[in-house]
């Protein structure tokens, strides 16, 4: 199981919100509309790949 890292916000939302049509997106955080929804009852262990894939596609810092 993938140990949560601390020092991540509690969302990687960045308050720019703007969803590609085509794909689902978010321009501003690189979440889908699905995980977004889920996001708040999502259990640390399903939102660690969610944080590294955003931090491999520069969404997010891994500070």
């Amino acid at each position: 199981m993938a140990k949560p890292l601390t020092n991540r916000p509690l969302s990687p939302c960045v308050q720019i919100c703007k969803i590609e049509p085509a794909t689902s997106v978010c321009h501003g955080c690189g979440r889908t509309l699905d995980e977004i929804a889920g996001w708040g009852s999502m259990t640390e262990a399903e939102k660690a790949p969610v944080w590294e894939r955003l931090e491999s596609e520069g969404y997010a810092s891994k500070s």
